[in-house]
């Protein structure tokens, strides 16, 4: 008869893994947090991510909520100004 040692490392080799694209652009290979898709480094773990409205991570504001808002105004005023055009000539 022959005994096979367990190996006490095979539950964590078979936990399904994180899957966020990485840097080199090939999926991570780190275990998911338990109850999370992702690994502690990409989004898991408690705690991570950005705090809502963070100001660190303001960097130019063309992206902001304000921004394409005031977008929005002026290319309605601009095709105001068309509409009101063509009825001049």
């Amino acid at each position: 008869m022959i005994i096979m040692a367990v190996n006490p490392m095979q539950k964590a080799h078979d936990a399904p893994r994180c899957g966020a694209k990485t840097r080199r652009g090939t999926p991570c290979q780190s275990p998911m947090v338990h109850g999370r898709k992702r690994c502690r480094m990409h989004g898991g773990a408690y705690g991570s991510g950005a705090p809502k409205d963070n100001k660190n991570a303001w960097k130019h504001g063309l992206r902001s909520k304000e921004y394409r808002e005031e977008k929005r105004r002026g290319r309605e005023i601009i095709r105001q100004l068309r509409d009101l055009m063509k009825g001049v000539c």
